[in-house]
């Protein structure tokens, strides 16, 4: 680190780019003989045209759901004590009133503000030293708050707490006999007895929580920022939302009302870290649920991720280059669907027999020009095993594709390059939370209930 007043020369750059070990690990390197572009892989793009046989029901509504998280230092406490703050925030938008102003010359901006309803949820939890009533440290502290949020958030009045969501998927898990089991966080020496609620630990003696089964209390760097930890928290807390409010659909016999609904989740459908065994029981959990509501509406349901940045949309820009540098090559509203060698040979190198993404994500990756020219890279949930069979990628392994094409060209945002209105509502709710515990979903169920009521289609 320099001093004050002390600038940089060139000279590290110049020793680091002539050093012999650098060279030598450049010889060494595997280089790609080519980048492939649109011109090349133009046998494999499918234009939106190609599926306009298989657009089933566009969507009355689409559900967004963000997060974000920021760290804060408290006025009195430890040196260096920090606690971090995370929003979960929804937000519905009303896409049948959207195309009603869309034909006005000109729109009320406070009226249009209708079409949107937000609520959002803040999370507390603690960091680096920060102790809370008889714990023995943060890591203990941090437990037993990540156990109570779960246990008194309740997005539906009448519907499960996140503790019993993510409870009812433990189970699901525990079915599954896995034998793998982490230590105990209260002494490494020992494994992890998995329970429900609070619990004794029978080597301790000390209380367990069935969240420890998480195991996000790992991430916790005693001794200084935790930005990571509150990171993988929010992702954590998005993804039992998303299957809290898919829960809620089935238990109090609302599945009818899916078939007008798409939901949306910020970044890919996928549980990275400690927590990445949720993927395999988040995966079950939307097979099951999509073919109950399949019955009554014949149609698979619409769920979405969407990468804004990273490796993959750095790519989708190289393959809308030409080899003289022309952009814009890839057509307008044409999709590229990606395989696992395609991904491997291309995207993120590997010659693994394992299938990219087998053990964190629960939904399929491909690209997307929209009619506006914007770069997407959607990942769509997949609802049986053909559909998650990556070794291939044909238009019927990922659901409803005509459908998810029309409405992203819908959604797109032309303020915001490659993103979609519902997730930057969402965003913008999660950063700022003006609809704190707000209940957003009971009036919307009601709304679309009395809607179907009115149509006579309410089943």
């Amino acid at each position: 680190m320099a001093f004050e007043g002390e600038f940089a020369s060139y000279e590290p750059l110049r020793r680091i780019l002539s050093s012999e070990k650098i060279q030598a690990l450049q010889k060494r390197m595997h280089v790609q003989p080519s980048i492939p572009n649109a011109e090349i892989i133009k046998k494999d793009i499918i234009s939106i045209n190609e599926l306009s046989q298989t657009i089933v029901n566009q969507p009355d509504y689409v559900l967004a759901i963000d997060g974000s998280h920021l760290e804060g230092q408290p006025e009195k406490g430890y040196p260096g004590a920090e606690y971090g703050v995370v929003t979960i925030a929804s937000v519905l938008i009303d896409l049948q009133k959207v195309a009603q102003y869309e034909k006005s010359d000109f729109i009320d901006p406070k009226a249009f503000r209708e079409t949107e309803k937000a609520s959002s949820q803040e999370s507390l939890f603690p960091g680096c030293n920060i102790v809370i009533d008889s714990e023995k440290d943060a890591k203990s502290s941090l437990r037993r708050m990540i156990y109570e949020e779960l246990k008194t958030t309740r997005i539906f009045n009448d519907g499960e707490t996140l503790l019993e969501t993510y409870e009812y998927l433990l189970k699901k898990k525990l079915e599954a006999k896995d034998s793998h089991l982490p230590r105990n966080p209260i002494d490494d020496n020992y494994e992890l007895q998995y329970g429900y609620g609070e619990y004794l630990c029978s080597y301790t003696n000390e209380k367990l929580f069935s969240t420890d089964a998480l195991r996000l209390h790992e991430l916790m760097n005693p001794t200084g920022t935790n930005g990571e930890l509150f990171g993988q928290i929010m992702s954590t807390l998005e993804k039992l939302w998303l299957v809290n409010i898919l829960r809620w659909f089935e238990l109090s016999d609302n599945l009818s009302i899916l078939r007008r609904i798409a939901l949306f989740s910020d970044g890919p459908l996928a549980v990275f870290s400690t927590s990445s065994w949720l993927t395999k029981v988040i995966e079950k959990e939307l097979y099951r649920i999509n073919n109950l509501q399949k019955e009554k509406n014949h149609q698979d349901m619409i769920i979405l991720g969407l990468e804004k940045s990273g490796t993959f949309f750095n790519h989708f820009i190289d393959i809308d280059t030409s080899k003289e540098g022309t952009t814009d090559i890839f057509p307008c509203q044409s999709a590229f669907l990606l395989d696992d060698a395609y991904i491997k040979k291309n995207i993120i190198y590997s010659e693994s027999s394992k299938p990219y993404g087998l053990d964190t994500y629960f939904g399929r990756k491909f690209f997307y020009k929209t009619a506006s020219g914007q770069k997407l890279v959607p990942v769509v949930a997949y609802y049986n095993d053909a559909q998650k069979d990556i070794k291939t990628a044909n238009p019927d392994q990922f659901p409803r594709l005509g459908d998810v094409l029309h409405l992203l060209d819908r959604l797109v945002s032309n303020r915001y390059p490659n993103s979609i209105s519902p997730l930057i509502s969402a965003h913008a709710e999660a950063s700022i939370p003006l609809n704190l515990g707000k209940r957003l979903f009971e009036e919307i169920a009601r709304e679309i209930r009395e809607t179907n009521a009115s149509s006579g289609d309410a089943s």
